[in-house]
C-alpha cells in the first residue's frame, strides 16, 4: 500500500531506504482511486519514531492511504522538535468538522496516572467521542486500549507488580475472525507497560469480545461488538531495536528493570535480539485496513458512520 505523506517527513527516507512504497501527494491525485484517510493521534513523546513504525505498518499493502497527523493542544511535546510538529501536526479540533475511515491512537508513558490526571484526558475524551460518528473503524494501541475502555465502558486498569517488558506468545480465541485471517496458532508480539485490563471485567461488558489473549501478557486484542472499536494492549508496529532502547534508557537512569522477556539470545543483552514478531505485525495492520476500513467503508465519505455489509 503506498502511503501518502509529504516529501519533508522524516520518515520517508528510512522507509525508502527499506523498500516501503510511499507516494507523493501529486502522484496520488492522479489516481482515480480514493486514498483511505486514517489519522493518527500520536500521544508517544518519540514522536518521528512512533510515526514511522506505524506508517510502515500502514504501507505493506496494495491500497493507497493518506494520513493525518494529530497532536494534543493540552500537552507540550518535549522530545520532539516544535518545528516538526508545526509543520506536520494539526489538533484535533481541526479535524471535528471531517470524517475519517480510520483514527489510530498511540499509547503513552502515563499508565501509573488515574486517567482523569493525565493533562490531556478531557481532549482524548472529546476525540474517543467525535471518532463514534466520524471514523469507520478505530484502532487503539497501549495505554489508549486502556484509556478507550475505560472511557466507554468504565473498564479499570490494574497496576502491575512489575513491568510487562518483552515479547510474548498469543493465541486467537476466534479463530474466523477477519482481523486473526492468515495468523499462525501462536504468534508473537512485544509488550511494554506497568498495567493490565483484566478478563473478568471485560466479561461484564456485553459490547465487548475478546479477541486474544496471552497466557503470561493477558488480554491482547479486544473489540466492540460492531468491530468500529479495537483495543490492542500490545505493540505489533515496534522495531527490533525498541524494546532495547527502553531497557538501555531504564538502565543508565538507574531505574529497576528486568531484562525484556523472549527478546535476547539467552537472555545475553550484548547480543542482537530476535525478532520474532515481523510478520504478525504487518499482517495485523494489513487485515485491519483490508476488512475493517476498506471492505466496509462507504465511498462516500460523508456516509460514515455505517453498518458493516
Amino acid at each position: 500500500m503506498p502511503v501518502i505523506i509529504p516529501p519533508t517527513l522524516p520518515a520517508r527516507a528510512t522507509l525508502e531506504s527499506e523498500n516501503i512504497f510511499v507516494m507523493d501527494e501529486d502522484r496520488a491525485r492522479r489516481q482515480d482511486i480514493r486514498p483511505l484517510r486514517i489519522a493518527i493521534l500520536n500521544l508517544m513523546p518519540t514522536k518521528i519514531a512512533t510515526e514511522t513504525q506505524l506508517l510502515r505498518m500502514l504501507a505493506n499493502s496494495p491500497l493507497q492511504v493518506e494520513i493525518t497527523l494529530l497532536n494534543t493542544l493540552t500537552h507540550n511535546s518535549k522530545n520532539t522538535p516544535a518545528e516538526h510538529l508545526l509543520e506536520h501536526y494539526i489538533a484535533p479540533r481541526d479535524v471535528f468538522n471531517q470524517k475519517f475511515d480510520g483514527l489510530i491512537i498511540t499509547g503513552a508513558p502515563v499508565e501509573l496516572l488515574d486517567f482523569e490526571e493525565v493533562d490531556y484526558w478531557s481532549e482524548l475524551k472529546d476525540v474517543m467521542d467525535w471518532s463514534e460518528e466520524n471514523v469507520h473503524s478505530t484502532f487503539h494501541i497501549c495505554w489508549a486500549a486502556q484509556a478507550g475502555l475505560y472511557h466507554r465502558y468504565r473498564i479499570p486498569k490494574y497496576e502491575l507488580p512489575s513491568k510487562m517488558f518483552g515479547v510474548f506468545p498469543h493465541t486467537a480465541n476466534l479463530a474466523k475472525e477477519p482481523i486473526l485471517r492468515g495468523f499462525d496458532d501462536i504468534f508473537y508480539a512485544p509488550h511494554s507497560r506497568h498495567t493490565e485490563i483484566r478478563r473478568a471485567d471485560i466479561e461484564k461488558v456485553a459490547e465487548v469480545d475478546i479477541l486474544s489473549e496471552s497466557p503470561e501478557a493477558g488480554i491482547y486484542i479486544a473489540a466492540s461488538k460492531n468491530r468500529r472499536q479495537f483495543y490492542v494492549t500490545g505493540h505489533s508496529e515496534y522495531d527490533p531495536l525498541t524494546l532495547k532502547a527502553e531497557y538501555d534508557r531504564d538502565i543508565n537512569k538507574g531505574l529497576p528493570i528486568a531484562l525484556p522477556r523472549n527478546y535476547y539470545p539467552n537472555d545475553d543483552p550484548t547480543q542482537p535480539p530476535f525478532v520474532l514478531w515481523r510478520s504478525h505485525a504487518h499482517l495485523f495492520y494489513t487485515n485491519w485496513l483490508n476488512y475493517y476500513v476498506y471492505q466496509n467503508v462507504p465511498y462516500d465519505i460523508q456516509q460514515i458512520p455505517r453498518e458493516w455489509e
